[in-house]
């Protein structure tokens, strides 16, 4: 089976979330399986691009509206990221250093996607299936059926794959004539609440729609950005697979971010030589619990809640624990952490921007990691810090649903709490002060977090099983 993955994003080429890491892994595995995995991306000027060696396999020439631009397709030479890549320049507008941010951003995804179909259009062959991910490829099954110079690819299934709903691409219709020329009796398929909304349109559009986590899918008939109506509607096409992750990248035994490496039966030796080492980077306090906070600090990941958690904390719990950000996002977020920062007593660091390498050593030397989120439609940062014997604290929503197991159930293993809202989230700190005063129960639910299976294994058979369904 030859599949064909459009993604803004792929790990490690440009990633600003886990998009990229979904997208960098899935088809790698897909390809271990047996089959012909492609990625297609924008070409970002990254250090990846500048670090390896690429060759043009495709220049065309199409329009956005009524300006006219040439793009060419590279692909990497040496099969790095075990499956093929592909990225698409379009001189001056997808060529930038960030992936998203620009005023242009909705012309830029839209030029990407049409130079996408306009390049699958000159192939000789078809791949079995095309499968899009989030709202910057989301309008390639309505070209592909609907556009007029590209209804020759109208039977290639399609799969549009939802990681954040949250983000819809939306266009204003004086904006329309962007899209090559449609057959306009089709417009209602585009819009939603007056404009141009390019997630809905996928998900009408697309023979079938997942999203990352089953959870997530029932919480999208109800909390969906202004989209729940549709997924009520669109309900019987869709199906929630739970993201995997990559357990060669993500493995404490061979992570080469790591000084000190570590297994289940090791576990506590290793975690405490990392422990070590974060704890004089940033002057935190090696005997009390060391509790973390990776992500993008903005409200959907609960980081506006942290300051007041944190301070709220130490006043009714007392100073017994450790806390560690690292993030960056919302200023009034990073104020507010950066001026409890100024207050702590060696048990409150926080780093501003992200480290990918600094990211492992946290996970293999905090004891805790805390998921407040609003909206999480998987998680990744749950898996990995089990994969690494760090106890997750997470509001049960998503795929922190899905996936962590409070320990206070049979068989259980993390901390789960309901609400986001301060008090929850303290009386959750609370509970890991008192779980970490038993080291003897500590060592158990490490081990058994690091007995899970989160592999991709799974996941891609069912994604496997679902484009030969098509």
């Amino acid at each position: 089976m030859e599949i064909l993955h459009v993604s803004a994003e792929c790990y490690p080429v440009a990633k600003a979330g886990g998009l990229g890491d979904v997208v960098g892994a899935l088809p790698k595995y897909q390809t271990a399986a047996g089959h012909i995995a492609k990625v297609v991306m924008p070409m970002y000027k990254t250090k990846f691009l500048y670090n390896n060696q690429f060759d043009v396999v495709h220049k065309g020439y199409t329009n956005l509206g009524n300006w006219w631009f040439i793009y060419t397709v590279i692909k990497e030479r040496n099969n790095a990221l075990g499956f093929d890549l592909y990225l698409v320049d379009i001189n001056g507008l997808l060529d930038r250093d960030k992936i998203y941010g620009y005023d242009d951003d909705s012309e830029r995804f839209i030029s990407f996607q049409i130079a996408v179909v306009d390049w699958l259009a000159s192939w000789k062959h078809h791949p079995d299936v095309v499968h899009v991910h989030d709202h910057q490829a989301a309008l390639i099954p309505f070209m592909m059926k609907h556009c007029y110079r590209y209804q020759h690819l109208r039977d290639i299934p399609t799969v549009l794959t939802i990681h954040n709903a949250e983000y819809q691409g939306w266009l204003s219709w004086d904006k329309s004539y962007y899209i090559p020329a449609w057959d306009t009796w089709k417009s209602g398929l585009l819009e939603w609440n007056k404009s141009i909304n390019a997630l809905a349109c996928g998900v009408r559009c697309a023979w079938k729609v997942t999203t990352v986590s089953w959870s997530y899918l029932e919480e999208l008939r109800w909390a969906a950005n202004g989209l729940e109506a549709l997924f009520e509607y669109e309900k019987g096409k869709c199906y929630g697979i739970l993201n995997g992750i990559d357990t060669k990248v993500w493995d404490p035994a061979t992570d080469t971010y790591l000084e000190n490496h570590y297994d289940i039966k090791s576990n506590a030796a290793g975690k405490t030589k990392n422990k070590e080492i974060l704890c004089k980077r940033f002057g935190l306090d090696i005997e009390k619990p060391l509790i973390a906070f990776i992500g993008r600090l903005v409200g959907e990941k609960g980081a506006d809640l942290l300051a007041q958690a944190i301070g709220d904390s130490f006043y009714y719990i007392g100073r017994k624990m450790n806390f560690l950000i690292l993030g960056s996002g919302a200023s009034y977020i990073q104020d507010g952490l950066e001026r409890v920062s100024i207050l702590s007593d060696g048990d409150f660091s926080i780093f501003i921007g992200y480290d990918e390498a600094l990211s492992h050593v946290i996970y293999a030397g905090a004891d805790f990691i805390l998921m407040p989120s609003r909206v999480e439609p998987c998680g990744l940062n749950q898996m990995y810090a089990m994969r690494y014997g760090t106890v997750p604290i997470v509001r049960a929503t998503g795929g922190l649903r899905d996936t962590v197991k409070d320990f206070g159930d049979p068989d259980g293993y993390g901390i789960r709490f309901s609400n986001a809202i301060v008090g929850d989230i303290t009386h959750a700190l609370w509970r890991a002060v008192q779980l970490y005063q038993e080291p003897l129960l500590m060592e158990e639910l490490r081990r058994r977090m690091m007995r899970l299976d989160f592999s991709w294994e799974t996941s891609m058979q069912q994604y496997l099983d679902l484009y030969a369904s098509l």
